[in-house]
Formats: structure tokens, C-alpha cells, sequence
């Protein structure tokens, strides 16, 4: 790689941010994205909530903070992507930054569809009444259809209007063209956002990293003010200290630390290589690292606030049920019974009349707000299935629903800026893609992406997303930070970098940092490398998420032969890259002549 990657080119020759403001606003943008709405209060409901927030900040301070100050370091000094970077920290390791593009690469094809989605959902917005909101007639227009019955409008109009999937992976049908225009719509954005590079992008991200905030403080105000709202957050804020006592609730905070920077991808290095040679990376990251974290924390009250509004609607829905079941079983008064004496009478009609109430019992729902509370969704699931059911029962939902969406379309397109611009900034640093126009390289790379991302939108598509998901990306990304520490700290050497950062800022960084950078933040990339393994070899055969038209739900199907083998292709490409390309240098070096 290093015969190909000009590394010497003229320093004032690179573009740079206007200011140190449009950086900082780009990691942001970056770095904020979906899994803080919808992968951190799941945890936060998963690990006993408030509790959580105790290995969630540890981990904070002993993995993410110093591995974010690491990557923004590197690019500022090389002023090169990450392949550039590594190349120049040692021919033998271009291929971590190989790796990094190549994890990125899978991260673009199936990220654009959920901004897709998000489109579909925004356009769906504006009717009178929301198409999730109820079930459909049937052909005969005698009832509802028998599929969305057997689940719920909202399930009905994701899985079926949305997604049109197939019964599992296996069955492939054509492209859904709603999806497919959505996704064309989203890569036109997206290159229109990052079309001159730098430049671009420092304009689009004033935007990007603040809009989705007044939404935010806006569902914070419309979530606390919700019937029931104050029963999510108090939830939320209960810690249930026997959590922290779970291995995997400290493993579930670091990997969510590490992920939700956007640590490994390359993005980090390609931002920090457009700085001023002496800017102040040092209090950036920690800036941004708290901003981000900050976020999780501000999205996980306005989500727990909903959560409690959809609970209390659904338990009272629940009472509601029950007690008009024992008004026409005995016979009583309609307002004998209200919502608040349901469990009263109860008790008082199965004293009485104990063989009556015994027929009813197969009948009779147990009404329980916590295991409302304790149902725990992630994902997509939360964000367009939970979500979308709260926004139909509130007031105004039209309105909700469209602030909702432009929310996550923000969030979604801010984090493809940082996921395009680590494929673009290392690639442009070759010689022979240098030549070529910012608009014209740009505009292939999107237009490469959309084409194989089209795969996401036929019926089967879902299933592939979720593939892509779950093992495009952790295992290799744990890797490659592995590798950078350790290259850092080992290689490279802590000494040299100390100076070079001091070259940078003026001085060196204190113990703390050099701490966590040779010691603290390996062994816990190794801990979470070995429990990552342990847990896919213990998983058995991987399994999927498959909806079944039928019984109206999703039921666990195990990955057929093909998809198994794409498994794990999708966890050898990007990793092989590290020792194949030292491998490849290796060679050549012994191959050509000594001068």
C-alpha cells in the first residue's frame, strides 16, 4: 500500500475544517446517532435501570474516553486516513486501516436503509389518520385483516406495508419499490451532504448535531406531560443494584461505550486528519465523549417518559377489559365498577360466588403495570414498532409522528457522514484516486452503495439487515481497536507518541491517559474480544428473528447453510485484511532487490 498512498503530500495541500466548532459538531453528528434512542434505554431496562449508569460511566472513563482521544490523535498528526496512517506508522499495518474501510463499507449498505425507513414512516405521516394507528379491512370487507389481528396495526404495518417480508430468508421476492425509491432518496441525500467533502460536510453538520436535540427537548416536554409518563422515568431512575453483580451488564456497558463513539471505523482518524496541526484534540474528545454520552442519558428519560405513557395506556386497556368481562358475567350496574375497584371486586365476586368465578378464570387478564414496564424492546422494534404505537394514542399524533421521524432521518444521516467520509478520506489518499474529482469519486462510492444496498429492500432484505447488523461489524471492530492500542502503546511506542502529541498541544498527556492506553484499555478489549468469542462458539448454530404471517409474530429460526457461510465471511473479509496485507509487504520486500 505504501508504494500507492502519497505520504508526503504537501500538508497545506489538504482541506482543513473551517474551525475547530464544525470538528467538533461533525464527531457529534457522528458519534450521536440511532443506538443512543434506541440501543441505550433498552440496556437501561435490560440491567436494572438507573443502576446501569454505573458501569456505563466506569467504562466511559476507563475504554472510550482515552481509545476517542487515540484515534483523533493519530489522524491529526498523519494528516492522512486511516490506511494512509497505519501505512506511515508501519508499511506492515495498512491493512487495519484496509480493515476499517472495509467494516465501513458494511456499515453504509445497510445503515441507509434504516434512514429509508424513516423516510417511508415521515411520508406516512401525513394523513388524517396514521396507517398504523388500525388494522386494514379485509378483500370480503368483512373484519380486519387476519394477520394484523393476530398481531397489532403497528407490528402489521412494519412487517407488512413496510417491509413486506417473507416467511424467512430463504424466500426472496422482487424489490419493494416504496423501499427502494426511499433509499434512492436517502443515497442522493447523502451525497449532496458530503459532495465536496470537507467542505460540505462542516456546513451540513450545524445542522445534523443540533436540530435533533430541540426535538428531543421538545419530546422531553410532550413526553413528562403524557398520562403515566412519570411511572417510565421513575423506572428508569429505580436502580436495582443486584444488576451490577451480572458479568454481562459490565460487558453490555463497555460494548455500548464502544460502539456508540464510533471507535475503529476510521471516521474518527478521517475528521481529525482535516485539523489544524495544533488543535486542541485533547479537550475535544472529551467534549464529544460527554456530549455523547450526556445524549444517551437525555434520550433514555424522553424514551422511558413514552415508555410509561404506552404501559399505563396499555394496563389501564387491560383493567378497562377485566372489568367490563365481570359486569356482564354478574350481572351488575355499569358503574358498580370502576378501573380502581377492579381488583377489589376480584376478590370480593371470588369469595362470593367461587364456582362462577372459576369458569371466568381462563378469561381473566393479569393486569401488572411492572411487567408492562419490564417488556424491554431495541432496535428497530423500538424505534418503529414501540414508538409508533405511543405516538397514534397521543393528541396531535400527526405532528409527533413527523417530528419523530425527522428526528431519526437527522441522527440516521449524521452518522452516514462520518460512515462514508472513513471509505472516502483513506481512499482519496491513493495516488491514482486523488486525480479524480471530490464530485465525481464521491458520487461513485454513494452510487456503488446504493446498488448493493437495493438487496435490503426485497422481501427477504430484513433478515440480511439484521445479518449485517449482528456481525458485520463487533467482532472486527473489537479487533481493530485491539490492534491500534496495542500498535500504539507497543509498536509505534508510548514515548513517541507522547512527543507527539506534545508537538501538537504544547505538552504531554498526563497518567492518566498513558494509563488506559497501555494498560487498562487493552486487557478490557481483550476481556470483551474472548467473552465475544466464548459467546458465539457457546450460541450454537446463529439464529434470526422470522415473522410468521400466521401466528402474527416473530419466532426464532436458525440461519440456513448459506447464511452461516456469509456469517462468517462477513467476520473473516475485514479482519483478514490485517495479516494479509503485512503478509503482502512481507513478500515484496523480500522479492525486490536490495539497492
Amino acid at each position: 500500500l505504501h508504494r500507492f498512498i502519497d505520504l508526503d503530500m504537501e500538508k497545506d495541500a489538504r482541506p482543513k475544517w473551517d474551525s475547530p466548532v464544525q470538528f467538533v459538531l461533525a464527531c457529534v453528528s457522528y458519534a450521536v446517532g440511532l443506538g443512543n434512542v434506541w440501543r441505550f434505554p433498552y440496556l437501561c431496562q435490560m440491567h436494572g435501570g438507573g443502576g446501569f449508569l454505573i458501569p456505563y460511566l466506569l467504562m466511559l472513563f476507563l475504554e472510550g474516553v482515552p481509545l476517542f482521544y487515540l484515534e483523533l490523535a493519530i489522524g491529526q498528526k498523519m494528516r492522512l486516513g486511516s490506511i494512509g496512517a497505519w501505512t506511515a506508522i508501519s508499511p506492515y499495518l495498512g491493512g487495519m486501516g484496509l480493515a476499517s474501510v472495509v467494516t465501513s463499507l458494511y456499515l453504509c449498505l445497510y445503515y441507509n436503509i434504516i434512514n429509508a425507513w424513516s423516510f417511508w414512516y415521515l411520508f406516512h405521516s401525513f394523513q388524517s389518520v396514521l396507517p398504523w394507528a388500525e388494522c386494514p379491512i379485509n378483500a370480503n370487507r368483512t373484519g380486519p385483516i387476519k394477520e394484523c389481528e393476530q398481531a397489532t396495526p403497528t407490528q402489521y404495518f412494519f412487517y407488512r406495508e413496510t417491509l413486506d417480508i417473507s416467511s424467512s430468508i430463504e424466500e426472496n421476492g422482487g424489490i419493494h419499490t416504496g423501499q427502494a425509491l426511499c433509499l434512492i432518496l436517502a443515497w442522493i441525500i447523502t451525497y449532496l451532504f458530503i459532495v465536496r467533502g470537507v467542505k460540505s460536510t462542516g456546513k451540513v453538520v450545524y445542522f445534523t448535531a443540533t436540530f435533533p436535540y430541540v426535538v428531543l427537548f421538545v419530546y422531553l416536554i410532550r413526553g413528562i406531560t403524557l398520562h403515566g409518563a412519570i411511572n417510565g422515568v421513575k423506572y428508569m431512575f429505580t436502580p436495582k443494584m443486584e444488576q451490577l453483580a451480572n458479568p454481562t451488564t459490565w460487558i453490555n456497558a463497555a460494548t455500548q461505550i464502544f460502539f456508540s463513539l464510533g471507535l475503529g471505523f476510521g471516521s474518527l482518524i478521517a475528521f481529525s486528519s482535516y485539523n489544524q496541526y495544533n488543535n486542541n484534540f485533547e479537550r475535544q474528545a472529551i467534549v464529544v465523549s460527554l456530549i455523547n454520552s450526556g445524549t444517551s442519558i437525555f434520550a433514555s428519560i424522553v424514551t422511558f417518559a413514552i415508555y410509561g405513557f404506552k404501559a399505563t395506556v396499555n394496563y389501564e386497556n387491560c383493567l378497562e377489559r377485566t372489568r367490563l368481562l365481570l359486569l356482564n358475567a354478574f350481572n351488575l350496574a355499569e358503574d358498580s365498577i370502576t378501573v380502581d375497584t377492579v381488583y377489589d371486586w376480584i376478590e370480593k365476586l371470588n369469595a362470593t360466588y367461587p364456582e362462577q368465578f372459576a369458569e371466568l378464570n381462563t378469561r381473566l387478564e393479569n393486569c401488572d403495570l411492572e411487567s408492562e414496564l419490564d417488556t424491554a424492546v431495541e432496535g428497530t422494534g423500538l424505534a418503529f414498532i414501540v414508538y409508533s404505537e405511543a405516538i397514534k394514542n397521543m393528541p396531535l399524533s400527526q405532528l409527533w409522528s413527523v417530528l419523530y421521524f425527522i428526528m431519526l432521518l437527522l441522527l440516521g444521516m449524521g452518522s452516514m457522514l462520518g460512515n462514508v467520509t472513513a471509505i472516502i478520506t483513506p481512499l482519496r489518499d491513493f495516488k491514482v484516486i486523488s486525480r479524480m474529482s471530490s464530485e465525481l469519486f464521491n458520487g461513485l462510492v454513494c452510487l456503488f452503495c446504493l446498488l448493493l444496498g437495493l438487496g435490503f429492500t426485497t422481501t427477504s432484505g430484513s433478515y440480511w439487515f439484521t445479518m449485517f447488523n449482528d456481525y458485520g461489524a463487533t467482532f472486527s471492530l473489537l479487533f481493530i481497536v485491539l490492534i491500534e492500542v496495542i500498535t500504539v502503546s507497543y509498536i509505534y511506542g508510548i514515548k513517541r507518541f507522547e512527543k507527539d502529541i506534545e508537538d501538537m498541544l504544547g505538552h504531554r498527556p498526563n497518567w492518566y491517559w498513558k494509563i488506559m492506553w497501555t494498560f487498562t484499555s487493552p486487557l478490557l478489549l481483550i476481556a470483551l474480544f474472548i467473552f465475544y468469542i466464548i459467546n458465539y462458539i457457546k450460541g450454537g448454530t446463529p439464529t434470526y428473528q422470522a415473522w410468521n404471517k400466521e401466528l402474527g409474530k416473530s419466532v426464532v429460526t436458525e440461519y440456513p447453510v448459506f447464511g452461516q457461510v456469509f456469517i462468517g465471511l462477513l467476520l473473516a473479509s475485514s479482519v483478514s485484511c490485517v495479516p494479509l496485507t503485512a503478509l503482502c509487504f512481507h513478500c515484496n520486500r523480500k522479492s525486490s532487490p536490495v539497492i
